[in-house]
């Protein structure tokens, strides 16, 4: 039996039924405010990152999915149905959150990247854009937010290249599908700290992705039998979620 991940409303402020707007984060959830045809692409891509996305296409409700997650980065165009790029980047930035905002825009008049980053972008991309630009500053953009400038991240015998998108084990590239890559980065990111295995499901899963109820187990068992007895150990704190150790 399968549960999917769902948006709801409660007094006022967007949930998550897998977590508060409170949640510490963890390294791999962005958020594409975008049309919707470009938004999908978008997704599909950093999907094969490794990444868990969710999209939105209208300004208003964009405002509120912000405060759903604890996102990684947010990617923004500016013309959006009901309120503005520009107004949902103000709300945002009102609330205290400090999550690294691309504004991806056709509009590349000077004018519009000064109003952009005087809102508090971190990024504004015109369109049309090369995507390896693209996909480089994404990973700069949520490397910065994690406060990790280092492209490559060390856990003992791991070895994370976030720019080549590869994970090694004492100097062997490990063999991961999608879910198990995303899996592993949120523990290597939080290497040493309890992470919980509803978080866990929010940074691997999208909304309205399909979860089974045993998700969380099956990918960290398939990470561990790959990780096998010369890797870093993933210690099951009953109840309560997952640590790697290093």
């Amino acid at each position: 039996m399968l549960f999917v991940r769902k948006k709801e409303q409660l007094g006022g402020l967007a949930i998550s039924r897998q977590g508060s707007a409170n949640a510490k984060a963890c390294s791999v959830r962005i958020l594409i405010v975008e049309d919707a045809a470009m938004a999908r692409g978008l997704a599909e891509r950093l999907k094969l990152s490794g990444f868990a996305v969710d999209i939105e296409s209208d300004g208003a409700s964009a405002a509120q999915t912000a405060l759903l997650e604890p996102y990684s980065l947010i990617i923004l165009d500016i013309n959006l149905p009901n309120v503005s790029g520009f107004e949902v980047l103000h709300k945002i930035r009102q609330t205290g959150s400090t999550v690294p905002v691309m504004i991806l825009t056709a509009r590349y008049a000077v004018d519009d990247k000064v109003s952009g980053l005087d809102l508090g972008a971190d990024d504004y991309l015109s369109k049309p854009f090369d995507v390896s630009e693209f996909d480089a500053r994404v990973r700069a953009l949520v490397r910065r937010g994690q406060g990790l400038p280092n492209p490559t991240l060390i856990g003992g015998p791991l070895a994370f290249d976030r720019a080549a998108g590869t994970i090694t084990l004492s100097g062997r590239p490990l063999e991961l599908r999608r879910r198990e890559f995303a899996v592993l980065e949120v523990l290597m990111t939080r290497a040493g700290k309890l992470v919980s295995k509803d978080r866990l499901i929010a940074e691997v899963f999208g909304f309205d992705e399909p979860v089974a109820p045993n998700a969380a187990e099956l990918y960290v068992a398939r990470v561990r039998q790959k990780l096998g007895p010369d890797g870093p150990r993933i210690r099951t704190v009953r109840g309560l979620g997952y640590l790697l150790e290093v």
